[in-house]
């Protein structure tokens, strides 16, 4: 993508992950980090940004019209992509992938790249468990429902206060901001945040860090170029969780 424009893709296929999200692969392998995001073309609706779940696929769900009209199209339809932007995880050592969610896309990949990962996972109830089948091949899952209808009845955060989280090299965490917030300070308590990182999801427009639009406290910090990977101690005095900002960039609390 020298020149700025998206790669035309063609969908492969589409796999239904749970009642709200679904895989979209296409025929091209894109070279990324896990955690780098792509700015996705749905021609006629919208570019909105997307994190790789895999080096040639998408998971999305469906919560507006885009993403809504992406999990309806079909093998043979075209797309456009561009990026990968952002700097993805820096993984080493043992490693705890904390995921609430559809943030459990992004850190598939982990799981999936790298040895001697444990992950857990949390959803709305046992449906909306994204990748548990693909994951617990490959590494030590656990589970955590807001309806305790499987594993830890309650918050993925509230998994770490049984575990020594102390032992892992590297923390990675994705998922709604509140979560993430909760993650954060739980991590915080165990002395634990030198070593986390965070992926975040905020509204872009232009994926490079020139429109603004996902900047955010303390310093205007651009989630596209600077992350959207940030390190736990500097989203300590940021603004995740405490209030959200519209497509014009705009809080409201």
């Amino acid at each position: 993508m020298p020149d700025g424009l998206p790669t035309v893709v063609t969908i492969r296929c589409v796999v239904e992950e749970s009642p709200t999200v679904s895989t979209i692969f296409f025929d091209t392998v894109f070279s990324s980090k896990p955690g780098q995001f792509v700015m996705v073309w749905v021609p006629g609706i919208d570019e909105i940004p997307m994190a790789l779940s895999y080096p040639d696929a998408i998971t999305v769900q469906r919560v507006g019209d885009a993403t809504t009209h992406l999990a309806s199209m079909k093998p043979g339809d075209k797309l456009g992509i561009r990026g990968p932007f952002g700097n993805g995880f820096s993984i080493s050592g043992k490693t705890l992938a904390i995921a609430g969610g559809v943030g459990a896309a992004p850190l598939l990949r982990v799981a999936l790249e790298f040895p001697d990962v444990d992950f857990l996972i949390g959803a709305r109830n046992e449906d909306e468990l994204l990748f548990f089948r693909i994951l617990r091949e490959r590494c030590s899952v656990r589970v955590a429902t807001d309806d305790g209808s499987a594993g830890f009845h309650g918050f993925v955060a509230g998994l770490l206060k049984e575990m020594p989280v102390e032992k892992y090299d590297t923390i990675v965490v994705c998922g709604p901001e509140q979560m993430m917030r909760s993650v954060l300070k739980e991590l915080e308590f165990q002395n634990s945040v030198h070593n986390a990182q965070f992926s975040l999801h905020r509204y872009m427009k232009c994926g490079i860090g020139l429109c603004g639009s996902c900047c955010f406290d303390p310093d205007g910090a651009c989630v596209c170029r600077d992350g959207p990977v940030f390190s736990g101690e500097y989203l300590l005095q940021s603004e995740l969780g405490k209030y959200h900002r519209n497509a014009s960039g705009i809080k409201e609390f």
